[in-house]
């Protein structure tokens, strides 16, 4: 399996992803170009269960196994059923333990989220692994003989998480994180010949411990790199809307969300996340980064960025419904061709109402909240700004015929170009 979106004559692996700023971190540049760019390495990435869905604080790590399997390499993808019990140290305070039974529940849904991502089939088949697996039969004699005798205390608490933990304070149970997971890099490239672990920059310290613990107990060579966090130009974090974390669950973030985040992208951004995310060449970026700095008005990269990675997580059909209720609630398209599940949830993003019975145009504009009070809904009604399912109404005690619903139960409002909320009518 190899990737034809890959420049070619031009760039190796290791230089595409560097060009891409995809590589923060290595264990040494010239032992990566040689896995990278010569034939089939097995690689591992982990993911611990710490809630029933992955976001897309995660994206840069799933969508780097899918680059690197179709430039020829095997994705191990390992789910933290171990690991997401005890935790990784965060800086500020200790982790809620999560019960065990809830943790295996959200190993199964983030192994079936994971799937679409790589292909399970050919020379460099892709394999999902769970490090409970070999950690949940090791007793506490063998984790402390054969793994905690390779690990230095003093090493352990340079970490910077862990230093950060002092004072107020950080359990054995988080200070042996790091411990597990330099042991899953052991099991994987004892049972599998994995050579190379990648993940994000602030798991640098856990990443080398594992490639340290490898040579300590004998093996090896392998190596590691780090893909750089994420950020936001305007400060705000990496992963997160107006209405909270954006996450791969079509359930939990619909795929017409999860697409609005994209479009929504800082102009100062796009770049940057098209490089990390796309899977169009360096020549396709470049060419999309001058038009688009030609026309920022356009926002052709961030439509381009949104199109590709909904379609990647959600599929065509879900991709071509969040463009078309992008278009239609601004009066563009069909409200009639949306799907129900589509349109509630374009709605509930503006501002969706409740309601048991329908008041006049001007009353829903007010309910809905584009209007502050009845005096101004008629304002705006008269001065032709208004406009229910698209249609402009000019009539001040104008009311809503029960068949103008939408698929029975909605309505959109608008109030001008670009405003507009949502009516649901309950029963």
């Amino acid at each position: 399996m190899t990737d034809s979106n890959l420049p070619q004559g031009r760039d190796s692996l290791t230089d595409d992803l560097l060009w891409r700023g995809l590589i923060q971190d290595s264990t040494g540049l010239d032992e990566l170009r040689e896995l990278l760019d010569g034939g089939s390495t097995t690689f591992y990435v982990g993911f611990d269960p710490t809630a029933p869905s992955l976001h897309i604080g995660n994206l840069m790590q799933v969508v780097m196994a899918r680059r690197l399997q179709q430039a020829g390499h095997r994705p191990l993808l390992l789910v933290g059923g171990a690991t997401g019990q005890i935790g990784d140290p965060k800086e500020s305070a200790e982790r809620t333990l999560n019960p065990p039974e809830v943790i295996a529940g959200w190993v199964e849904r983030i192994r079936e989220q994971l799937s679409p991502f790589v292909t399970y089939t050919g020379e460099n088949a892709a394999q999902l692994v769970n490090n409970l697996d070999w950690t949940g039969e090791m007793s506490v004699v063998e984790f402390l003989r054969d793994v905690g005798k390779h690990f230095p205390v003093n090493k352990m608490l340079a970490r910077e998480v862990v230093k950060a933990r002092l004072e107020t304070g950080i359990s054995y149970t988080e200070f042996s994180y790091q411990l597990l997971q330099a042991n899953d890099y052991f099991e994987l490239h004892r049972r599998h010949g994995c050579r190379l672990q990648y993940g994000g920059s602030d798991q640098w310290g856990n990443i080398t411990a594992g490639v340290d613990y490898i040579r300590r107990r004998g093996a090896g060579p392998v190596e590691a790199f780090t893909t750089p966090l994420v950020t936001k130009a305007d400060g705000t974090k990496f992963g997160k809307s107006e209405t909270g974390t954006v996450w791969l669950d079509p359930q939990m973030t619909s795929p017409y969300a999860f697409y609005q985040f994209w479009v929504n992208a800082d102009d100062r951004d796009v770049s940057r996340y098209l490089r990390y995310f796309s899977f169009r060449s360096r020549e396709e970026l470049e060419e999309l980064e001058k038009a688009t700095s030609e026309r920022p008005q356009a926002r052709l990269a961030q439509r381009a960025l949104a199109e590709e990675l909904t379609t990647l997580v959600h599929g065509e059909r879900e991709m071509a419904q969040a463009v078309a209720a992008s278009q239609a609630l601004f009066g563009r398209g069909s409200l009639d061709e949306l799907a129900p599940e589509t349109l509630r949830a374009a709605l509930t993003e503006a501002g969706l109402v409740h309601l048991d019975e329908l008041p006049d145009v001007a009353g829903l504009l007010k309910e809905s909240g584009l209007v502050p009070s009845m005096k101004e809904a008629r304002r705006v009604i008269a001065e032709g700004g208004a406009y229910v399912n698209n249609t402009r109404i000019s009539e001040v005690d104008a009311t809503v015929p029960a068949d103008a619903l939408l698929h029975g139960r909605y309505l959109v409002l608008r109030r001008g170009k670009r405003s507009f909320a949502g009516v649901e009518l309950r029963g």
